[in-house]
């Protein structure tokens, strides 16, 4: 039988374990206090545990962590990690830095099966959901190589985050909770496409996480192409979905709306977003489309995102231009597809 990663689970769950064995339950803070606080990579480096202890944890569990394959940093200071999970596989995680911040971008999948057409992760298909443990090891991977203090942690990476609902939410309960990296549950965001059953449990669930839901579009016939998951979570469920979970929460709810050139950035469709945003209660955030090779699309110049900004501004709605970062080393919205690049020398910190 494989050994679990340590990792996947929660306290209660590693207490219960060591009780099981004869050991008093406060190991189990001080396992996690190795893991989350201290950044171990072996339970032989757990010294103030008892060595028949740290023997037995290595026979019944594993600890191990992504390898990296490929670091790309931008001019912006982004830096993308081209990760190596166990079974070969590659993932994409960034750090995305700000004065007084480092946000973690973390993916939940092995590719994507939802496939906005603008977007490199579902180019692949999909191949496997990540553990709890494989979403976590990407901001303990990155906390270690960086040697910075994770502020922030986004489930934007590659995937669909409550599609894969079991993993995420264990990895977002050890980000929050005191015994893990202690993150203020604010501090993490969860990015959907709208999968309405995953909002439902997640309004359920009560934790205090921000939402973002990738909207792209303001009517069902255009985001019905953009975003094929709406053809299954049309617009008249998910916006009714959405004012329900900004009422029942209290939790304000952001519509992120990749702007791509010719496509869906008419003043009539800026008109029907800030429309649905009114009606959700929601901010809007404006985002122009990162290009990715094969697909096509073209982002707007600035002046034309700040128009199409002003006019959703127009019905009432708070709109804002993000500016993505790391785009030049692939690693912007909707640009991560798990895959290596051809023309860079894996050599720490250097520039592309």
């Amino acid at each position: 039988m494989d050994r679990q990663d340590i990792r996947d689970l929660g306290i209660d769950e590693l207490r219960r374990e060591l009780e099981s064995w004869g050991e008093p339950g406060y190991r189990a803070g001080q396992v996690f206090g190795w893991l989350y606080r201290r950044g171990a990579r072996t339970f032989e480096e757990m010294s103030d545990l008892g060595r028949p202890l740290r023997e037995k944890l290595a026979r019944t569990f594993i600890l191990t962590g992504p390898a990296e394959a490929a670091r790309l940093r931008g001019a912006d200071g982004a830096e993308k990690f081209v990760l190596r999970l166990g079974d070969d596989r590659l993932i994409e995680t960034v750090l995305i830095p700000a004065p007084g911040r480092a946000t973690v971008c973390v993916s939940t999948q092995v590719g994507c099966r939802f496939g906005c057409v603008f977007c490199a992760s579902g180019m692949p298909g999909f191949t496997r959901n990540l553990t709890a443990a494989e979403i976590l090891g990407q901001v303990l991977h990155v906390r270690q190589a960086t040697g910075r203090t994770v502020t922030h942690v986004v489930f934007m990476g590659m995937g669909e985050p409550l599609d894969n609902w079991e993993n995420t939410t264990r990895a977002v309960r050890t980000l929050n909770a005191p015994w893990g990296l202690g993150l203020a549950a604010r501090r993490i965001l969860i990015s959907t496409c709208g999968l309405i059953p995953g909002l439902q449990k997640l309004k359920a669930l009560g934790l205090q996480v921000e939402l973002a839901v990738s909207l792209h579009a303001a009517s069902n016939t255009l985001r019905d192409r953009l975003a094929p998951v709406n053809r299954k979570h049309p617009l008249d469920k998910l916006i009714p979905a959405l004012r329900d979970y900004r009422r029942e929460t209290g939790r304000l709810v952001t519509l992120e709306y990749v702007l791509i050139k010719g496509v869906n950035d008419s003043p009539a469709e800026a008109g029907r977003l800030g429309v649905l945003a009114r009606r959700v209660g929601s901010k809007v955030n404006v985002i122009p489309c990162s290009p990715v090779e094969g697909l096509g699309f073209e982002p707007v110049s600035r002046p034309e995102a700040v128009a199409f900004l002003r006019r959703v501004e127009a019905r009432g709605v708070r709109a804002s231009l993000r500016r993505s970062k790391g785009g030049e080393i692939s690693a912007a919205c909707g640009q991560l597809a798990g895959r290596l690049p051809q023309d860079f020398s894996p050599l720490p910190g250097k520039q592309p």
